[in-house]
């Protein structure tokens, strides 16, 4: 006799499809959220990757404007680095420099804000300035070289990057390597350029940087946490080297 196995297990069916949508939608907003935060895989340490964020302590870590850690405004919650909203308390950034890395965090936002990483800090600049990696809400600029993910206000990133919304975890990661860079949107390479290329130093000669003597070529600099005022997240910061 033939048996329809959906009309007798319609509840088994269903309860397979909820499972099956379960699993889509965690691999959607990354698999970081099935393992521990802030730790580092044996593969990961072999690879070379060394914590720079352990969920706990900010240790690594100092203010741009002092070799101290801001009093309040970043704080340990959650597992994550909460830049709280509302009011700047300043840039943190490295304490060490870095020259040849690939750099690795996640970060979200909440609607409507605005942060961003850089790299190639020096004091010799007398002021925060950077190359940036940009962190956005896109739904807040029309100009592709200030969204997120630009090498802001010199390169845009690819406009088919897989960018998550405002309250949702993204990863990223910056890649140098001799004069080229790389940034990285959850899993896709959006843009590469060349430190102090012809391309690069024209574009910058039309940027609010040209005022900055060098800005474009490739320097050892500290890394940064920006602080625009508003609300970010941070977690899994993590960093390798190579000559």
């Amino acid at each position: 006799m033939f048996k329809n196995f959906a009309f007798q297990n319609p509840f088994r069916i269903l309860g397979l499809q909820v499972i099956l949508l379960i699993l889509a939608l965690v691999s959607f907003n990354g698999v970081s959220s099935l393992r521990a935060q802030n730790v580092l895989t044996q593969a990961e340490k072999d690879e070379g990757w060394k914590l720079l964020f352990d969920g706990k302590t900010i240790e690594g870590w100092r203010s741009y404007a002092n070799d101290s850690f801001p009093e309040s405004g970043w704080v340990i919650e959650d597992g994550t680095l909460h830049k709280q909203g509302g009011v700047k308390y300043g840039d943190i950034m490295t304490v060490d420099t870095y020259e040849d890395f690939e750099f690795a965090w996640e970060w979200k936002l909440e609607q409507g804000g605005n942060n961003g990483v850089k790299y190639f800090i020096t004091a010799e600049r007398g002021a925060p300035i950077g190359h940036e990696y940009q962190m956005i809400d896109d739904a807040t600029t029309e100009d592709q070289l200030s969204s997120s993910a630009s090498f802001y206000l010199v390169v845009a990133p690819n406009a088919a990057k897989p960018l998550r919304p405002p309250g949702e975890w993204n990863s990223s990661r910056i890649v140098v390597s001799g004069n080229r860079v790389e940034h990285w949107l959850n899993g896709a390479k959006v843009l590469s350029y060349d430190c102090g290329s012809p391309e690069i130093l024209e574009k910058v000669a039309n940027t609010k940087y040209k005022k900055f003597p060098g800005f474009g070529n490739k320097v050892s600099g500290h890394i940064m946490l920006t602080d625009h005022s508003d609300a970010c997240w941070f977690r899994n910061l993590k960093i390798r080297t190579w000559e």
